[in-house]
């Protein structure tokens, strides 16, 4: 392991420092909320003179992660480190130490990786399982943006139509035309990383369980069927099967399912806006069998 222990509480403060200190200085990128079924969704046009050198570089950047992006040792399993390129501020990633593909399903450890930095501050964490999900890396990683999401929107995009779910135990979203599955999480679980791991583990394989997909065994390695989307904060889990990347070519990950998309040129920008964003998600995804019993 490395020198950099986490303390508790100081996990936001090391990620804010060196995010200012290695982040390029330059233009904001273009944001536009567009309005869809009740929701303020975000559009954000990428600028193209910032390559992303993690999609291009044919070494793997996890194995050996820059010393210089290294937030914390989370496990004897895990580190937390920064990444360089993303287009918002303070954008966490956390990553096994030995290889292991993306398409495997989740551990164990990678929730109680996940919830030691979840403990910290408000946050939603994310998993994209596979290229078909939006992964840009073979090498697994979830990733952690802090909340609120964006000023002039709720906590996460989506929560005007997540709040319809939250009374609701094991569910869906009423609103969401394709196929998932949806869950209330307690908050109070925060408190202690290993129990808040164990719960959102057992969660995880029962809404994989609900779209017909395996549920992980606990120390045994599963390579998922299906490529999917899961999303969680501290109040709520969300899992989407996916059926393709790209919606006309514009590629579509975990933050699309929150309500924020990434589009290169203006051309893709009205592409999403014309096509309707719920509807955009739709034809992503895998149409709704209506198999739960609500």
């Amino acid at each position: 392991m490395s020198t950099h222990k986490l303390v508790p509480g100081t996990l936001q403060g090391r990620v804010t420092e060196l995010s200012k200190r290695i982040r390029k200085q330059g233009r904001e990128p273009y944001r536009e909320l567009v309005e869809d079924a009740g929701v303020r969704f975000l559009l954000t046009l990428l600028d193209q003179t910032e390559k992303r050198k993690e999609q291009t570089n044919a070494e793997n950047p996890f194995l050996h992660p820059d010393p210089e992006l290294i937030i914390a040792d989370l496990s004897e399993t895990h580190l937390a480190i920064l990444n360089r390129y993303s287009v918002w501020e303070n954008h966490l990633l956390i990553i096994t130490r030995a290889f292991e593909p993306q398409e495997m399903l989740l551990t164990l450890a990678d929730f109680e990786a996940l919830w030691i930095c979840m403990r910290e501050y408000e946050a939603i964490g994310f998993y994209n399982g596979g290229r078909d999900a939006g992964a840009s890396q073979a090498h697994k990683h979830l990733q952690l943006l802090p909340l609120p999401f964006f000023p002039k929107l709720p906590s996460v995009p989506i929560e005007p139509l997540v709040s319809e779910a939250l009374e609701k135990g094991l569910s869906t979203i009423p609103r969401f035309s394709f196929l998932h599955t949806f869950a209330p999480l307690n908050r109070n679980i925060t408190s202690d990383p290993q129990t808040a791991a164990r719960i959102c583990f057992k969660l995880y394989g029962s809404l994989l369980g609900r779209l017909g997909m395996p549920a992980p065994l606990q120390g045994v390695p599963m390579k998922q069927v299906m490529p999917y989307n899961l999303l969680l904060t501290r109040d709520w889990m969300l899992l989407a099967p996916r059926s393709r990347e790209c919606f006309n070519g514009i590629s579509l990950n975990s933050l699309a399912y929150a309500g924020s998309f990434y589009v290169q040129n203006r051309e893709e920008l009205d592409l999403l806006k014309g096509a309707g964003l719920l509807q955009v998600l739709a034809s992503v995804s895998l149409p709704d069998r209506k198999a739960f019993n609500e």
